[in-house]
């Protein structure tokens, strides 16, 4: 979105105040994206009760031996902090979604916050590309719910990057700042999201459909 939309309040590059919501539709997307990222958490929470229960339970999203959320399930990578990652997403998902309601309402979350909450997602991120990699090329199973964790991670993150830049919580040196807020403007995190999915959808298109 560019200033012009009224995406900004304030212009990190020219620090000019702009009026209309703050980041409106970046935050609905963030919202959008981590209430989805909530939803396949609950079923994959669920779905790892089930399977602690009765490992040949059938799950609904068990469709064959390389699209079965068992298989991923029950692979030691499904528990790398000895519970399900599911629960997770249970845990940090709200997190998010508060953040995203609270700044449509026009709530301003000091500096602080919200490097701790892009911290986080720089974790989430990698964990979740991780765990995507680990089922391509090692389990050679693929979660549904899973991968539109993944997605909705890229997402979530590709929002509050620039946010975070945009707002000037995130800083780069001299007249570089400049520079990637002007991309940002032109949707430069746009093109990378849409470049990670392309990515992701033609690796499970070229394996599993």
């Amino acid at each position: 979105m560019s200033i012009a939309d009224g995406d900004l309040e304030a212009d990190s590059v020219g620090n000019e105040t702009v009026t209309g919501p703050r980041h409106r539709w970046t935050f609905v997307e963030m919202l959008v994206s981590s209430l989805l990222s909530l939803l396949a958490s609950m079923v994959l929470a669920i779905d790892a009760v089930a399977l602690a229960a009765n490992p040949y339970v059938e799950l609904s999203c068990n469709i064959s031996s390389k699209i079965s959320c068992a298989t991923v399930g029950l692979s030691w990578q499904a528990h790398v902090l000895g519970f399900p990652n599911a629960f997770l997403g249970l845990i940090f998902e709200p997190i998010v979604i508060t953040i995203a309601v609270a700044s449509l309402a026009g709530v301003l979350f000091p500096r602080w916050f919200m490097l701790g909450a892009q911290s986080l997602y720089v974790i989430a991120i990698a964990f979740a590309y991780w765990l995507f990699l680990q089922a391509y090329f090692v389990i050679h199973a693929l979660c549904p719910w899973c991968l539109l964790v993944t997605v909705t991670t890229t997402l979530v993150f590709t929002s509050l990057t620039r946010v975070n830049i945009l707002d000037g919580n995130i800083r780069f040196p001299g007249r570089w700042h400049a520079r990637v807020c002007r991309a940002l403007e032109l949707g430069a995190d746009t093109a990378i999201a849409v470049l990670l999915i392309a990515v992701i959808a033609a690796m499970v298109i070229a394996r599993y459909l």
